[in-house]
Order: structure tokens, then sequence, then C-alpha cells
């Protein structure tokens, strides 16, 4: 008997036939994007993925559609930058709730107390506590920055 599904992937899932019903042409291609890059993980790991796997794969692709804008505005291509904008946002739907930068700070104590970190050199291990509790809730360059930051007072 199959795995559960995960409720994530189920979601996704539910979204692609909306629009294909909705004949949202853009809205569905991103949507086949997200499960196509789903399905490419499970058959490399021959396993089903949790809700988890699916937002590390979620976090990639916004990251990479941000680092595309981003070259795209630079070169002033506004065409190209709408498009992924739009992208973004669809992508965006299925990810959690993001931090604040207070939730992140609390985060970032906590791990450094949790790990009796101290300089810099602990910064691995502070990332390590902190990775589980923050991928996709979080910019992790930026949360690594900021532990950087205390680790080095």
């Amino acid at each position: 008997m199959p795995a559960e599904a995960s409720p994530l992937k189920v979601t996704i899932m539910d979204s692609v036939k909306d629009a294909m019903r909705a004949k949202e042409k853009e809205r569905l291609s991103v949507l086949r994007q997200i499960t196509a890059a789903i399905k490419q993980v499970e058959v490399d790991n021959r396993a089903d993925l949790s809700d988890d796997d699916i937002v590390v794969i979620l976090t990639k692709m916004t990251k990479q559609r941000r680092e595309a804008l981003d070259q795209y505005e630079q070169a002033g291509r506004d065409d190209l930058a709408a498009i992924e904008k739009a992208e973004l946002k669809v992508i965006e739907e299925f990810m959690p709730a993001q931090l604040s930068d207070e939730e992140v700070a609390e985060a970032i104590d906590a791990a450094i107390k949790e790990t009796n970190a101290s300089s810099a050199k602990d910064m691995g291990a502070v990332m390590n506590v902190l990775r589980p509790k923050l991928q996709g809730r979080a910019d992790m360059g930026a949360v690594s920055g900021k532990v950087k930051a205390v680790l080095n007072q």
C-alpha cells in the first residue's frame, strides 16, 4: 500500500487541477514546475517526500527566482522581471509563514545558548540547530550573517 502523500503535496496537486479547470496558463506552468521538481527528487531518492522536504525544494525555487529577478531588474528587463515576480508569488503561496526579525533573533539566541557557542568557530553547530527550525521560514543566508555577527561580538 503506498504511503500517505504529504498534505503540502496534496494541496499543490489540488492547485494544479484548479488551475487547469480555470484555464490559468501561467499559474499552471509554475505549478507544473513545482510538481516536476518534487517528482524529480522523489525519483532520485526513491521515497515520498515530507512537507519539510517539499519546503526545501520550494525554498530553492524561490531563491532561484529572486536571483533571476535581481538580474533582470539590473539589466532593465522589466518584462522578464514581471514573469519572475509572478512565478515567485505562486511558489510563495505554498511556503510556511515567514518569521519576523524578532522571532529569528530569538531563535538565534536560543540556539547559541543550546550549543554553548562562544565564538565564530562554533557557527556550524549553531546553524545545525537553526536550519531545521527556520528552513523555509527565514532566509538562511541572512540568518547565517546574523549568527556570525552575534558570535563575533
